[in-house]
């Protein structure tokens, strides 16, 4: 409607009449109830009390209460439908107090009838009762005005960026399901993170004390475990996550829910660890595999060369490595292809070092450069591309490091039908420098075992994914969908994840994940999950209060559903994110904000009963030590078998060098 001079001027006149009557109303109750007053001042005429005699029949003036409750209902009205020519200034709470002294004032005004004094109690009751009036007209109208405008109600704006989600529990033999609350329209409801599709990735972020491992990753964890999935598990900080994995496979394969053997690998405690060969011979079908893995064992070890692959002196270390791990391999069907036999062939001097390796035909491209060099007597530029693998794996001689990897406990096909397992892989975050170059040989070799045809269902887990290098985790995710391999990686900030991988790869792999579960995060993390998360309608009001007049303006605008601010200001267990469907089950509603609920009282007495992971061997410092003085005597008789005989040397003397450095080290 439009509004015009003659709208408002109509629009008042009601409204002032309204006010009329609930005073002619009140002031008609006190002439009846109070009519002895009257009549002695003499204020009463025969016409008047014939007509108000008529009116006080009527259902108003039944009771004493009804009629002021008319009173008070058409005040009411006259307060909220006025126009208001005033700010409100006032105190909410203070004005608030005083509307309900006001209220009390004007209903509870008749207990001034027990007065003995009639005439003291009549004036009395009349004056108590207008002074509540008065009080609910004035008060009433600041509280009406904060009422309608109710623009500081809801400051932060939680309201307008709510919206629905969804509260249906939808499961099949895949899916994580996380119970959820969130508030839509000033109601809080119960709701369910569904990820019904797990293998088009899981991205989990959040800053430190988020929530993201007690409230997410541990469901993935257990859920999947449950569900029957072999699984790998990267724990960074050792046996956090460990431990939930090994109580669970427990009851799972007392449940008859999951046949899987379970395996773990750490480097800390020997006692308390499997042994795997990363480099298993059997693993290494061409050169292509024995390059990849040189290359994830040279960027995990240097990960500033990430960012500089195709270089000369990135590229050449790579190439080096490769050529003594396919060496090994092909030596004697691969008996000493391990990283620590790897590791102790690249310290052997150049002359027999290349000249063993020329033995080698696949190889010769790989080494040709370097052999040139080295006949060139080139010793600066052959340095150069040798010395920097030598010095990045010499962090790796460590004797308990050749204990853990010289093994064969397992093998890394994890999700083979035959014999399915959950491997578990404990990084140390006070030694991540070394052991992480490691853990990524391991998880890379992994990769390429799991993602292949015919296998059962895998999940891949990765807490702290920035710590370890992996090439071409995109195409894992990518590709590994109809091979059902799960993969889930756990981030604290997309800076981080730029850092260690550098800005495309991480780039890929933040857009390239389908369901995403972010706890609080800043910066640019916020502002591309923002952006991921859409828009949805909201309502704006604009209120303009002037000394004459005020003026409201209601609208709906596009803006986005959860703001880089209020990301920023997420609480623990509190998540905002996006879930990915498949054909066959679909999602509307993928968008969420809500607050995981978590059984804390059950969570703390399943952890209370958990069972340590077992004790595997008793082993001393003179078993690590005979195993790291064998893999040196092994790379001497292989000099030995294969070069020494025609110069006429015995290994014997460098044996006993072996062992005199042995007891220096004090292994």
């Amino acid at each position: 409607m439009i509004s015009t001079g003659e709208n408002e001027q109509g629009l008042r006149k009601i409204v002032d009449f309204i006010r009329m009557l609930s005073i002619t109303i009140l002031l008609i109750h006190f002439y009846i109830v109070c009519h002895s007053i009257f009549l002695q001042a003499g204020l009463t005429n025969n016409i008047t009390n014939r007509v108000l005699e008529k009116i006080s029949r009527t259902h108003v003036f039944s009771s004493l209460l009804v009629s002021k409750a008319y009173v008070f209902i058409l005040l009411l009205i006259f307060l909220f439908a006025k126009k208001v020519k005033r700010k409100n200034a006032g105190n909410i709470q203070y004005t608030s107090v005083l509307l309900l002294m006001g209220v009390a004032l004007f209903f509870c005004g008749q207990l001034v009838f027990q007065l003995q004094k009639v005439k003291t109690a009549m004036m009395t009751y009349m004056m108590v009762t207008s002074t509540g009036y008065l009080t609910i007209l004035f008060y009433g109208g600041q509280i009406a005005l904060s009422v309608k405008s109710n623009l500081l109600k809801d400051v932060f704006n939680r309201e307008n960026e709510s919206f629905p989600q969804e509260e249906r529990k939808l499961m099949n033999e895949y899916s994580v399901n996380l119970p959820a609350k969130y508030r839509y329209r000033n109601i809080e409801r119960k709701s369910w993170i569904n990820i019904t599709n797990p293998f088009r990735g899981i991205l989990v972020t959040g800053t430190p004390g988020s929530g993201k491992t007690y409230f997410a990753i541990r469901h993935i964890i257990t859920q999947h475990i449950d569900k029957g999935f072999s699984m790998f598990l990267y724990d960074f900080k050792f046996d956090d996550l460990t431990k939930i994995a090994y109580n669970r496979l427990l009851k799972a394969n007392a449940n008859g829910t999951n046949k899987a053997k379970f395996f773990f690998i750490n480097f800390d405690d020997l006692s308390k660890t499997h042994r795997c060969n990363p480099l298993n011979p059997d693993g290494l079908g061409d050169i292509t595999d024995a390059t990849e893995s040189a290359r994830t064992i040279m960027l995990g070890l240097n990960k500033e060369w990430i960012k500089k692959q195709g270089d000369f002196f990135v590229e050449s270390p790579i190439n080096f490595l490769t050529a003594i791990i396919w060496y090994l391999k092909k030596y004697e069907d691969g008996r000493f292809c391990t990283l620590p036999h790897v590791i102790e062939l690249m310290q052997v001097g150049y002359d027999d070092l290349f000249t063993l390796l020329n033995q080698e035909t696949e190889i010769e491209a790989l080494i040709n450069p370097f052999i040139s060099a080295w006949k060139n007597q080139a010793f600066d530029q052959l340095e150069g591309q040798v010395a920097s693998a030598k010095i990045s794996l010499a962090r790796l001689v460590s004797p308990s490091i050749y204990y853990v990897l010289s093994g064969n406990d397992f093998t890394l096909d994890i999700n083979n039908p035959d014999e399915p397992k959950i491997v578990c892989i404990g990084n140390n975050p006070q030694k991540q420098q070394v052991y992480g170059a490691v853990l990524s040989l391991y998880v890379s070799r992994l990769i390429k075992l799991v993602n292949q045809k015919n296998k059962i269902k895998s999940s891949l887990i990765f807490d702290e994914f920035p710590t370890v290098y992996l090439n071409n985790i995109d195409s894992l995710i990518a590709t590994a969908r109809s091979n059902k391999v799960s993969t889930t990686l756990a981030v604290q900030d997309f800076s981080q994840l730029k850092k260690d991988y550098g800005k495309e790869q991480a780039d890929v792999l933040m857009n390239i994940v389908g369901n995403v579960i972010s706890g609080q995060v800043t910066g640019e993390t916020a502002k591309h999950l923002s952006e991921r998360f859409g828009k949805i309608k909201q309502q704006r009001q604009s209120v303009t209060i002037t000394t004459s007049n005020k003026s409201t303006n209601n609208s709906t605008q596009l803006d986005f559903a959860i703001p880089v601010s209020r990301i920023a200001s997420l609480s623990s267990g509190e998540f905002v994110g996006m879930v990915a469907d498949d054909p066959s089950q679909k999602i509307d509603l993928k968008l969420f904000h809500n607050q995981i609920q978590n059984n804390h009282q059950k969570l703390a007495i399943e952890d209370s009963n958990f069972k340590d992971l077992p004790a595997l061997r008793t082993i001393n410092n003179d078993m690590i030590k005979q195993n790291y003085l064998q893999i040196k005597q092994d790379i001497q008789e292989i000099l030995a078998q294969q070069l020494r005989p025609s110069k006429g040397i015995s290994n014997s003397v460098d044996y006993e060098n072996t062992i005199q450095m042995a007891d220096e080290m004090d292994i």
